[in-house]
């Protein structure tokens, strides 16, 4: 009985004399090595903001700088990290050996973010698009807004926040409309079939002359482009510049049905007629 209960007493002089040791030695380096961390940290961040908004007092391409500038803070901090675990006293060895041994397993479990974090390294080194162009791909379209190392963000023209993988970004074709500083208008609008062509045509042709959005060279084109079952369908190609695009679309889809209306030439619609046979 006395040796149990002497076995099971603890020695608090002991544990008092290990805990000031820590604390004294490696809790001291624990806290330093913390706040130089956190130091470190904010210094990061406000550097790369500054070189940020150094970048884009240059002018230099919006693309590279924000996420050239992310890179780097990503980066730094890593470093510090790493930094920090060794200064404290954990092997860093042991630690690169354990990353080493479970990236096979990680690697294959996130098949699909490797394959994004590769899309995302494609995108920014070969730039099929900016930040602030508007692209068509998968099926979305919108105005990129931010390119990130996994994912793509992009605005729709309704305002809904769409976020597209790299991977599908890299694998897919993307729809550029804002590379270019002009842009072909194109629009259709049918005529009845005993309309005057030659009118349809010079109507047509006046409502572009009367916009100065509409380029004279390359001129305006109007053609046949089907005749259709009730409808002679008329192709409109007229060019502008790119941030004139809807603008000019929208001018002749509402200008050329009021001058159709003024000279008095038909615009077929489909149309039901009911006849009632008397038996009588």
């Amino acid at each position: 009985m006395f040796l149990a209960e002497e076995t099971a007493s603890i020695d608090w002089k002991a544990l008092l004399d290990i805990i000031i040791n820590w604390c004294t030695t490696t809790g001291i380096k624990l806290v330093i090595g913390l706040i130089f961390l956190f130091i470190i940290f904010k210094i990061t961040n406000v550097l790369t903001k500054k070189l940020y908004r150094h970048l884009q007092r240059k002018q230099a391409d919006e693309t590279l700088s924000r996420v050239g500038t992310q890179a780097i803070r990503v980066v730094i901090k890593l470093v510090a990290l790493i930094c920090f675990v060794g200064y404290i006293g954990i092997e860093t060895a042991s630690i690169t050996a354990l990353i080493a041994s479970a990236g096979v397993s990680v690697g294959l479990a996130l098949q699909g973010s490797l394959s994004n974090f590769a899309g995302g390294i494609i995108i920014i080194a070969m730039r099929p698009f900016r930040i602030g162009d508007k692209i068509t791909t998968n099926g979305e379209s919108g105005t990129v807004e931010d390119i990130h190392m996994f994912y793509t963000v992009l605005v729709t023209p309704d305002n809904k926040v769409v976020h597209v993988p790299n991977g599908s970004l890299a694998n897919n074709v993307i729809v550029n409309t804002s590379i270019k500083e002009t842009r072909r208008v194109e629009v259709v609008m049918s005529i009845a079939y005993d309309a005057d062509l030659n009118q349809a045509t010079d109507v047509i042709n006046e409502v572009c002359r009367a916009n100065a959005l509409i380029f004279t060279d390359p001129e305006p084109f109007v053609g046949i482009r089907e005749y259709a079952g009730s409808s002679v369908d008329l192709n409109i190609r007229v060019w502008c510049n790119n941030k004139d695009y809807w603008t000019v679309h929208n001018y002749l889809m509402v200008e050329i049905k009021k001058a159709f209306d003024e000279h008095q030439i038909e615009i077929p619609f489909n149309q039901l007629e009911v006849a009632i046979k008397n038996k009588e």
